[in-house]
């Protein structure tokens, strides 16, 4: 047989490698097909460019485009203000005397008000030429477009949200529509909002609403007939951004957009497309998974802009029913926001993951804010819902109001410098926020009978309730996972930056802990005193094995029993009161510790039962048969991008097994794949580090590998290669272990082919074979039997 040099072989191999995964964007992987009548909004056809967002939806001869605009909010208090005076303090004493009713008229009367909340802007109605009727509506996501067809001979009415621009374009194919009605949302007279002012121009129609603050909208669109098609154009602008004069801003954009013609206008919009999906790519054989993926990447793109908010509970497509959005449309961060923002590091999305992190940087001065006037203490606290300018909304006073969560916001300003190595980012925003944030904690940390840091109040994220049984012995878990990560961030990121004393300083709180608490079964308990004993929706007391990951795989014996022991004890409890992100969030956690059957069960198990039929995550079973008591129907994003996560851990993973050291992580390649999977790819993703790799798997074996460093130092790959001996490009420095060592300095390629299995191994015991997941026949021990 000839034998072809190593430099051939690899030559071939990235191209394989790229095929495969720059395959995925030129197949169906990448449409979003759904049959005609979309009669709901939340099932509509998603299309924005972050500070704008729309849905397209319709039946027969009527086409509609819900509007939304980001920073469309209403900031106002609750009557009364009731949050105002409370103080972190006052609290103790009314948790003290057990008077939880005091508690719930100050907290949950603050959150369950008509405001602050997000506010929708309105809706586009076309009511199509007679004989034309809609048959189907697509999702393009290679070109951020969608289209209504109107049949084989008809065409199709194509829209899209320019991603360059603050408008939004459609094109009509055929006559011209009978009518164009633009409708102001209802909700808002819940508001006390007055009656919106009309315009109409000779080939425009416009409103404005006036809202809270003396703040006015503008929701414009204007027409114009070319040939044998029409040109739609529309725009909302909003007059603290946009200006007092609302109206002449939203006409010049849409009489700009339409003077230049929709398809003049369409091709920066697609070449930002096409940079953006330039960037990483990903090719797995099962479309149903495949085109999740590619679509909550799509969602980043559309949803998470600079220069606009970062992604809120439904991003930028606010409820368009008549009703306020579920939630209130706010930023919830006891997991929403941060769940959200931890499927972008690993496909590079940086630019979209910094949208969030400047957002919460720039909200510094609210959250000293909250920090002085709530906790009383020094630094930095961030409220655990809280409205777009940062103000605290209430809710659950457990949750709402405890001070922890902010450190779990810390863990992404670590990721984002873990994954980019951006010295300015560590030095102007990463370490000086998560250090004001560590601040305000380490002041209110006490020593108890035992010498261990604690808080003066606990509790387990959404653990009871809001009941005065969701009050636990300080810590619970959760809080000791939350600060030993953000201090263990600290130290490292201090350490770093050469500030030794604070790098010390920090490890010694982290130490100061104590250990997580378990019990006589090696099992993760909620608090010192309280065993988990029924089945949650919030994984909140195995925060340390993920999304921590200070509790890993790759440390102790006893860690290792302690993982093992928790994972299946919560198995056990089962799913009776899980929602669709309870099955994303353990998909990524069973792929992170090495279980690639039951990750791929969970998450299967979310597409079966968790997602509306445009992809939108829905909270509850829509399918009613068992994955969850709960069925209501409200969406909110976080799901989605734990599915995109959980989807990494399997490709790739680059975590450091000891959180807080300088190290590098290793770079595992394929940990977590499941048997079904045989052959797979992904092009420049990215590791801790900012290294990008890429990979080819075949016969259920990695054949092909390439990291291109991103810096000089030592680069660690793990030989999980099953004895094949890899062809490396380059010569090892050496093999620690389980891992093989190069020394390498920036866009240096380490590359290699491993020989193909010549067969498919068998299938393993537990390996998911089924297409459709079923329900677990014991749904489990709810929390309130």
């Amino acid at each position: 047989m000839k034998k072809f040099p190593l430099s051939v072989m690899l030559v071939a191999a990235m191209v394989l490698a790229g095929s495969r995964a720059r395959g995925s964007l030129r197949d169906d992987a990448m449409k979003l097909t759904l049959a005609a009548p979309i009669k709901t909004w939340d099932e509509a056809i998603p299309l924005g460019n972050g500070l704008l967002g729309g849905l397209l939806w319709g039946e027969g001869g009527t086409i509609r485009l819900s509007l939304d605009r980001g920073d469309l909010w209403d900031e106002r208090p609750a009557a009364g203000n009731p949050l105002a005076g409370l103080t972190y303090a006052k609290l103790e004493k009314l948790v003290a005397a057990k008077d939880n009713d005091a508690i719930s008229k100050i907290v949950d009367g603050a959150y369950f008000t008509d405001h602050p909340t997000k506010i929708p802007a309105g809706r586009i109605e076309v009511d199509l030429a007679e004989g034309q009727s809609v048959t189907s509506f697509e999702l393009e996501m290679k070109t951020a477009t969608g289209r209504a067809e109107l049949g084989a001979k008809a065409g199709a009415i194509e829209a899209f949200f320019s991603a360059v621009e603050p408008v939004a374009m459609a094109r009509i194919p055929g006559a011209a529509p009978r009518a164009l009605r633009l409708l102001a949302p209802e909700s808002v007279k819940k508001l006390g909002y007055p009656d919106p002012v009309r315009g109409q121009g000779d080939s425009a129609q416009w409103f404005t609403q006036a809202t809270a603050e003396n703040h006015l909208t503008c929701v414009y669109a204007g027409t114009r007939r070319m040939e044998n098609e029409t040109w739609i154009a529309t725009t909302v602008t909003f007059s603290p951004v946009d200006g007092a004069d609302v109206v002449a801003v939203a006409k010049a954009r849409v009489e700009a957009a339409l003077a230049a013609g929709f398809e003049v206008r369409r091709q920066p919009h697609v070449a930002w497309w096409h940079d953006f999906w330039a960037k990483s790519s990903v090719t797995v054989p099962d479309e149903q998974v495949l085109r999740h993926y590619q679509l909550v990447q799509y969602f980043y793109g559309a949803a998470s802009r600079k220069g606009a908010p970062p992604i809120p509970l439904q991003g930028v497509w606010t409820a368009d029913a008549g009703e306020l959005p579920p939630w209130k449309g706010d930023y919830h961060h006891d997991l929403n926001t941060q769940m959200t923002y931890m499927g972008y590091q690993a496909s590079g999305r940086f630019e979209e993951g910094r949208v969030f992190l400047d957002f919460m940087n720039d909200r510094l001065p609210a959250f000293r804010k909250f920090a002085g006037e709530f906790l009383q203490q020094p630094g930095a606290a961030v409220p655990a819902v809280m409205t777009l300018a940062g103000q605290p909304l209430g809710g659950w006073a457990q949750y709402s109001l405890a001070p922890v969560h902010g450190a779990w916001v810390g863990h992404l300003f670590y990721l984002h410098w873990r994954y980019t190595r951006d010295e300015k980012f560590l030095r102007e925003e990463a370490y000086p926020w998560c250090r004001e944030i560590g601040l305000a904690l380490r002041s209110m940390l006490r020593r108890d009978a035992n010498g261990v840091l604690v808080l003066p109040l606990s509790a387990s994220p959404e653990a009871w309730n809001n009941s005065m049984r969701a009050w636990v012995k300080p810590n619970s878990n959760y809080d000791v996972a939350c600060l030993r990560m953000l201090f263990l961030g600290n130290e490292e990121m201090a350490a770093a930056i050469g500030d030794k004393a604070a790098a010390k300083e920090w490890g010694q709180l982290a130490a100061g802990l104590g250990p997580l608490h378990v019990n006589e079964r090696h099992q993760l308990k909620i608090s010192s005193d309280e065993d988990l004993v029924f089945s949650h929706r919030h994984l909140a007391t195995v925060m340390s094995i993920y999304p921590f990951n200070t509790l890993n795989i790759e440390g102790t014996a006893e860690d290792r029993t302690v993982i093992r022991a928790s994972v299946h004890e919560i198995d056990r409890l089962g799913v009776v009161e899980w929602c669709g992100y309870s099955y994303t969030w353990m998909a990524a956690l069973r792929a992170r510790i090495g279980e690639p059957e039951p990750a791929l069960w969970h998450l299967k198990a979310y597409l079966h039962a968790f997602i509306l039929r445009n992809g939108f995550h829905a909270n509850g079973d829509q399918t009613k048969t068992g994955f969850s008591v709960m069925d209501y129907r409200p969406f909110t994003l976080e799901g989605n991008f734990l599915a995109c996560a959980a989807v990494h851990e399997m490709l790739l993973q680059s975590w450091n097994a000891h959180p807080g050291s300088s190290g590098e992580g290793t770079i595992r390649i394929f940990p977590a794949m499941p048997w079904r999977w045989h052959e797979a790819a992904f092009a420049n993703l990215i590791a801790e580090g900012g290294h990008r790799v890429s990979a080819v798997r075949e016969n259920n074996a990695t054949t092909w590998l390439q990291v291109i460093a991103a810096r000089d130092g030592e680069l660690r790959i793990r030989d999980n290669f099953g004895g094949r001996e890899p062809q490396w490009n380059r010569q090892v420095l050496r093999k620690d272990g389980d891992d093989f060592v190069f020394k390498v300095k920036a866009r240096d390629a380490v590359a290699a082919t491993i020989a193909k299995p010549i067969a498919i191994p068998a299938a393993p015991a537990d390996a998911f074979l089924a297409d459709v997941p079923v329900a677990p026949k014991d749904k489990g021990t709810p929390m309130y039997p």
